[in-house]
């Protein structure tokens, strides 16, 4: 670009910076022609990406008429390029971690994360390797006449550079630790800088946060009383149990308690029994005791009404003997009587 159009590119920049709801510094470091192309193919329509040196960015940042918008050029580092959008800057975050690709390291590179080598079999035979690996502080072994990586090892931490060592670590075990596409340092929207940390959220981890809040803030309307919508039935269960764990602890006679009631009074008047001293217990007649009872209290029936026959008989008899001697006793008078009336007639 000559001298004469630098003036004029800083005022374009500054025009789409008061055009744009959001802005944000993009790091163009490493970034393929080819890549970049694809991207602002895809981004088109929603957002514009413009290269441009850092010295025309920061005198636009000037002209440009907008709330701590100035802050931004603290943040240009590198080759860097304007990312222009009226998009969520989260959302479009997230579509440009998606779009990088992975990439071999060269000496000097910072790692933008932990690079860490997993535990696990090599497909290299022991040799000159195992002396290489070591280098970097791993652990080996050699298993089946394969190296083998014994414990996992982060061999280079975010921010740190990578070294001549590590490069032939990678390259000996084929790791792509770095990553190529459009890196966003930092976005303005409204007044406000997000930082990239800010920016790009692992949304496993924010589901699994947002759940733990829900949970909590669930729990915490259900512990305190504050019905919603979303605890309501829930509540009413919980006050229905309450109450009739009171019912029964109260004996209060109810229809929906009363089986409980009776199994509650059956339970402890079991365990007082168990409590209370023995005491003696009538024995209750067996099938067999009744039996036996009931045939010897016909035996008896039946001798007493044998004797009571022979008694009544036995009177019978006297009283029909006695009779009889009544009558001779009878017969005989009449006849002393005859015989004396006999005896005056003749005298």
């Amino acid at each position: 670009m000559f001298k004469k159009d630098k003036p004029e590119e800083v005022k374009k920049l500054a025009e789409l910076m008061q055009k744009y709801q959001v802005i944000g510094i993009l790091n163009m470091h490493a970034m393929p022609a080819k890549q970049l192309h694809n991207i602002r193919g895809d981004l088109k329509g929603r957002a514009l990406i413009r290269v441009a040196k850092n010295n025309m960015i920061k005198r636009a940042l000037d002209i440009a008429d907008k709330p701590n918008i100035k802050q931004l050029k603290d943040k240009l580092a590198g080759p860097c390029a304007l990312l222009l959008t009226n998009e969520n800057a989260f959302r479009l975050a997230r579509y440009l971690d998606k779009m990088k690709m992975p990439a071999a390291a060269k000496k000097g590179d910072i790692a933008k994360k932990d690079i860490i080598i997993p535990k696990g079999p090599t497909a290299h035979a022991p040799g000159p390797a195992i002396s290489t690996l070591q280098k970097v502080g791993l652990k080996t072994s050699v298993v089946d006449g394969k190296i083998n990586v014994m414990q996992d090892k982060v061999v280079c931490k975010a921010g740190e550079e990578i070294t001549d060592d590590m490069v032939n670590v990678f390259s000996l075990l084929k790791i792509e630790p770095m990553e190529i596409g459009l890196d966003i340092v930092c976005v303005w929207e409204n007044g406000t800088i997000y930082e990239r940390d800010v920016l790009t959220i692992d949304e496993k981890e924010y589901l699994n946060k947002l759940t733990t809040a829900i949970q909590q803030a669930f729990n915490l309307s259900l512990n305190i009383g504050y019905p919603t919508k979303q605890n309501i039935e829930l509540m009413l269960k919980k006050c229905f149990i309450e109450a009739k764990s009171l019912a029964l602890e109260a004996c209060i006679l109810d229809k929906e308690i009363i089986g409980e009631l009776l199994a509650k009074a059956v339970a402890e008047a079991k365990a007082l029994e168990e409590v209370l001293p023995s005491l003696p217990k009538e024995e209750k007649p067996k099938e067999e005791d009744k039996e036996e009872k009931q045939t010897e209290e016909k035996k008896d029936e039946k001798k007493t009404e044998k004797e009571d026959k022979k008694e009544n008989k036995k009177e019978v008899e006297k009283g029909s003997k006695k009779e009889e001697v009544k009558k001779e006793s009878k017969e005989k008078q009449k006849k002393g009587k005859t015989k004396k009336d006999s005896k005056n007639k003749k005298e």
